[in-house]
């Protein structure tokens, strides 16, 4: 296979999103797993005790993937297609009865307060349930759902194309993701911007009038309303490359077969990625026209806003913090960059997300390290890997309250000086009292 290595880019300029992988041959060698793994074919420290991030940056020897994955038991990566099946069982029995309850209890025309109450209410947690079933789409494009590449396909392609996501295109630039974490240039998803990025689009400026608290507000909508749709509309938070390390001369996207985010071999998967976000909105304009537009509406837009968020927030903050280093192309290195990725709890209303979203949040590191290995089991695999990782001062954690940790990152994580070398993430803040 082949390697699949300004108004609104400017503003939200890395901030967004969130593959086939077969598994490396047993005949590579520890250096070529830590190295180049097959993924592509197909302030005070917030981060507790566990991890110096900085230990990483400046070590010349890391242990191997295979050296990491010897500490794992064997186990952790079988895959069960009961325990999957389950899963999306549990997944949809969970959007079907939320539907259930509002198209019974909540109305769509003279409503009162509590029908107005419960919408809010059935879109946050319809939204929170189209999430779960989003990140099952996604352990499809990994491999990680079952040891079937065809039923994964048909599964996650049904599922993504059911939240308007174009499954073979953003598997492809997710493999890049995967592939090049935190890599300055060639990184996928929330590559940081440059303060030359910023200051070309007033940035600085905007922070200077508006203030740090009405600033990060304004990060806030950016990443998690318009994030979503700039990152697959104009690559927004892409690398900085084309496919083949090429110059970016045109707008990428992910959903024209001849966009040069994709090499020429994946334009039939990229069509049929786009047909099946294109059958999706034939969907909802037949059964608005069946049932009633604003009832359509109501079940399913401000849901699929709220699920477009979830995500965006996972990789936002799985990956950025004032302490986790990003790195050019002298310094990058695979494990380097797969330990450059955060743990978190998602604990809040007794850890409900977290289960729901098969703990794609807390068990990040593991994810990174081995994404083809079955999410079902990453919780018992996350604890012997923090076994392993934590005495060496290689696991990042961040217990912080959700909240809290998603307003510290939109008011202290801005920019880096460079698009080479170590960096860490500044606060325009930072820049203006220098």
């Amino acid at each position: 296979k082949e390697d699949p290595s300004r108004f609104f880019v400017e503003i939200v300029r890395r901030p967004c999103i969130v593959c086939t992988r077969p598994r490396a041959p047993s005949s590579m060698t520890d250096d070529a797993l830590s190295r180049a793994p097959s993924e592509l074919n197909m302030v005070n420290s917030p981060l507790t005790g566990t991890s110096d991030t900085k230990s990483v940056a400046q070590r010349t020897e890391l242990p191997t993937k295979r050296m990491i994955r010897n500490a794992i038991p064997a186990h952790c990566f079988e895959h069960s297609l009961p325990s999957a099946l389950g899963l999306l069982l549990r997944d949809l029995a969970i959007v079907a009865t939320l539907g259930t309850f509002a198209t019974v209890c909540l109305r769509t025309s003279n409503l009162r307060l509590a029908d107005m109450l419960g919408w809010v209410l059935y879109s946050f947690w319809q939204g929170t349930a189209f999430t779960g079933l989003w990140v099952l789409a996604h352990e499809c494009g990994h491999g990680g759902f079952s040891v079937s590449t065809a039923l994964n396909d048909i599964i996650g392609w049904t599922l993504h194309s059911m939240l308007l996501v174009p499954y073979f295109s953003w598997q492809f630039s997710h493999a890049k993701h995967h592939a090049k974490t935190n890599h300055l240039v060639e990184g996928e998803t929330h590559n940081p911007a440059t303060k030359a990025d910023l200051q070309r689009s007033g940035l600085f400026r905007l922070h200077q009038v508006i203030g740090d608290d009405a600033f990060a507000v304004q990060q806030l909508i950016l990443h998690l309303v318009f994030g979503w749709p700039a990152y697959l509309l104009f690559n927004v938070t892409g690398g900085r490359r084309a496919h083949g390390g090429k110059p970016i001369t045109s707008t990428l996207d992910h959903f024209r077969p001849s966009s040069k985010l994709f090499p020429p071999s994946w334009q039939r998967r990229v069509l049929i990625s786009s047909a099946g976000v294109l059958l999706m909105l034939v969907i909802l304009v037949s059964l608005g026209v069946r049932f009633g537009g604003l009832y359509v509406f109501l079940m399913y837009t401000p849901s699929y806003l709220v699920c477009n968020g979830w995500l965006v927030l996972y990789t936002w903050l799985q990956h950025t913090s004032e302490d986790i280093p990003h790195y050019g192309d002298e310094e990058w290195t695979w494990v380097k960059g797969a330990l450059s990725t955060i743990d978190r709890p998602y604990s809040e209303c007794f850890s409900i997300f977290d289960s729901m979203h098969h703990h794609i949040g807390s068990t990040h590191v593991f994810h990174h390290l081995f994404s083809d290995a079955p999410c079902y089991k990453a919780v018992e695999a996350t604890a012997h890997l923090k076994s392993y990782l934590a005495p060496k001062g290689l696991y990042n954690y961040d217990g912080r309250p959700i909240i809290q940790a998603v307003w510290d990152t939109a008011k202290r994580c801005h920019y880096v000086e460079a698009a080479k070398g170590t960096q860490y993430f500044k606060a325009i803040n930072h820049h203006r009292g220098r």
